[in-house]
């Protein structure tokens, strides 16, 4: 993998005792920054919530995907980050134009930004009937302790969630990324001392990718050198959005409605949530969607 680009590691480490993933979200925590105009704190938020998706992503298989709704007290508003099982992440911020002053530690107050109340959901798409579901009280803001405490509850597996985005002066993503260390059962009481030291003095991620670190030595910094990696994978910034599924869209508003916006507005301009595309209608292609949104007659 090229040492710059945004990739994801996943393997075991410990003899198959620790399941591992880390990841480089630096140039999808820019774009995604880029598209949504976020302030620095409101950056820092999105960013680590987007490299935890990706992580998650990872733990899916085939053609799954998730979401995770990050919604607190904070002035933030809601996080939303789509993530797959091909590295693919795409997300928005209900309130991108948040910058609040650093906290006690001179950090980036991402705690304020996203409240100390409130719920993050994580809903699944297995390809199942139903959606899986879980969901946790917002313990810290913080969103790593909140993740490590989504897994001990909602997913049952003991784990270690480190995350960071490391912000410029003007604004632009120096560094971000991420690693999640997962208990697997077998560990001594030996080991899991061993490991809580380790992940007790470790510095920020950040500081480490900022060092020219990669995932995998992110990873060494917490197992040491007895790491297997499994998976190297890019991490890619992909809306699924189109020209096509935005016309379904108007389609399915319905006749009345299409008929409505022709007469009161003549035009349409849809902007996509995820990716701030914006998709522009004139009055002859609205008159051709309300030509299909009309009931076809029954022979």
């Amino acid at each position: 993998m090229d040492t710059m680009k945004d990739y994801l590691v996943r393997g075991t480490a410990w003899g198959g005792k620790l399941r591992v993933f880390a990841v480089r979200t630096t140039e999808l925590t820019g774009e995604l920054c880029r598209r949504h105009n976020t302030l620095p704190t409101a950056t820092a938020a999105f960013g680590r919530t987007a490299a935890v998706g990706a992580m998650m992503g990872a733990m899916l298989k085939g053609e799954e995907k998730l979401t995770i709704q990050v919604k607190g007290d904070g002035p933030i508003g809601q996080i939303v980050v789509d993530a797959n099982a091909k590295g693919e992440v795409r997300g928005y911020v209900d309130h991108p134009d948040v910058h609040l002053a650093s906290n006690n530690l001179g950090k980036l107050d991402v705690a304020g930004a996203v409240g100390r109340t409130g719920h993050i959901h994580i809903i699944k798409d297995l390809g199942m009937k139903e959606p899986y579901r879980g969901s946790i009280p917002i313990i810290s803001g913080e969103l790593g302790e909140d993740f490590t405490y989504y897994f001990a509850t909602s997913e049952q597996t003991p784990s270690a969630v480190g995350l960071g985005v490391l912000v410029d002066t003007d604004g632009s993503v120096l560094q971000a990324g991420g690693f999640i260390v997962q208990l697997m059962p077998g560990l001594s009481d030996d080991e899991i001392t061993r490991l809580e030291q380790v992940l007790a003095g470790m510095p920020p991620v950040t500081a480490l990718l900022d060092q020219g670190e990669s995932p995998e030595e992110l990873l060494r910094f917490v197992v040491g050198d007895d790491l297997q990696v499994h998976e190297t994978m890019p991490i890619t910034f992909v809306c699924k959005c189109s020209l096509d599924r935005v016309e379904k869209t108007l389609i399915s508003m319905g006749e009345a409605e299409l008929q409505r916006i022709i007469e009161e507005d003549g035009k349409a301009q849809v902007e996509c949530h995820f990716c701030n595309e914006v998709y522009t209608f004139d009055r002859p292609r609205l008159e051709i969607l309300l030509e299909q949104a009309k009931p076809k007659p029954m022979h």
